[in-house]
């Protein structure tokens, strides 16, 4: 199951597309416009965008090359009409992941889904590396300076949850799903109690973060 934005302005293709993907078991969202569909991408975490080339406000293209600019790397696949060799190239160049024309079969929009994320699942790296630390997903360590460093499987779910939004500001409900699970009871508190001891391990001050930082009202951001 992947949590799928559709930016779209024709109401019956998006209504048809939010029914279809919801029958495959995916989280679906709809926005009709590409002002909305930019900031419902900067403000929530993706695993594909469904984005119309042909839109109010700001052009499929636009959208793409701004969430591009803000390393926002979720995959988008590009929905249009136009035809044409060109445009399907600018789509790609500006950071598109596939390019599919109308009208299309709900069959082929949907394997072209599962190949992109397919794709981009394969290609998540197994380490991540910043200042003197590196994540070895892989194995399930958290090493400095190559020397191991304790950390709980818990702390490292809350790693890669903050990881995959690298710069983005994540909310204690969004940590919460992602490393406790959903259905969970976990309260704010507990979640603010496994920040201070992560800030621990990979804050040369904890008390004065330059990494895992607090964003008041909100929740956290990982700038590492």
């Amino acid at each position: 199951m992947a949590r799928i934005l559709i930016v779209e302005d024709e109401a019956d293709i998006a209504a048809v597309l939010c029914d279809d993907l919801k029958l495959e078991g995916h989280q679906v969202e709809m926005v009709g416009d590409g002002a909305s569909g930019l900031q419902r991408a900067r403000d929530e975490t993706w695993d594909l965008i469904l984005l119309d080339v042909m839109l109010p406000h700001r052009d499929g293209f636009e959208v793409c090359r701004e969430l591009r600019r803000a390393r926002i790397r979720t995959p988008i696949i590009v929905l249009t009409a136009r035809a044409q060799e060109a445009e399907k190239v600018m789509g790609l160049e500006l950071g598109a992941d596939d390019y599919v024309t109308k009208p299309f079969s709900p069959r082929e929009l949907r394997a072209r889904i599962k190949a992109v994320l397919r794709r981009f699942q394969e290609d998540a790296p197994g380490v991540y590396r910043f200042a003197h630390f590196e994540i070895d997903f892989d194995r399930g360590e958290l090493r400095r300076d190559g020397k191991p460093v304790e950390a709980t499987p818990l702390e490292l779910k809350l790693l890669q949850a903050f990881i995959r939004r690298r710069g983005r500001v994540v909310s204690r409900d969004q940590l919460i799903e992602d490393a406790w699970g959903s259905g969970v009871f976990v309260t704010e508190r507990a979640v603010d109690a496994h920040i201070v001891n992560l800030r621990r391990k990979i804050e040369p001050q904890p008390a004065e973060p330059r990494y895992l930082l607090s964003v008041r009202g909100l929740g956290y951001r990982f700038d590492g």
